[in-house]
């Protein structure tokens, strides 16, 4: 079990974050390439798409691990009330992607010994790939969590 971690995770004051896009995404498979699609275009729009490859990795990764470990042990929802969230944050020098579900279950990393293993190796990937990432419970009457991930992004110029 991971203990919640914000450390490395920028503040979250809304006047700080240059751009910010967010999609609610159902409780099935067909999520993750929503959520692809999603992230391809707001990078593009935010004109650094260059980063696509590693982005998209990491929240193909959480997404799934949303949909896999965080829906069954959360219970029945509200019809309206998605399955799982995306948020996209972007600052001037990085950029934050956020998956919030349901579940109050901490993410738990696993052994990355198989690499031959079909599963089991997402948060290992997202380590991989992002240069920071964590997890905190949702606040107040909020229940669930949202697992984080940071990207260091070149400044324009």
């Amino acid at each position: 079990m991971l203990e919640p971690l914000r450390q490395g995770l920028p503040p979250l004051d809304p006047a700080a974050v240059s751009n910010a896009a967010s999609c609610a995404l159902p409780g099935r498979y067909e999520a993750v390439r929503e959520a692809r699609r999603f992230t391809r275009g707001t990078l593009d729009q935010w004109d650094i798409g260059d980063r696509f490859d590693d982005v998209c990795l990491v929240v193909s990764e959480l997404v799934t691990n949303a949909l896999r470990h965080a829906l069954p042990a959360a219970g029945p929802r509200a019809p309206e009330e998605p399955a799982v969230r995306l948020h996209l944050m972007r600052w001037t020098e990085r950029l934050v992607c956020a998956v919030r579900d349901p579940s109050n279950d901490s993410p738990v990393a696993r052994e990355a010994d198989d690499f031959s293993a079909e599963s089991g190796r997402g948060l290992f990937l997202v380590d991989s790939f992002c240069d920071g990432w964590g997890w905190h419970p949702l606040a107040g009457t909020l229940s669930g969590k949202v697992v984080w991930a940071l990207f260091r992004l070149q400044p324009d110029g």
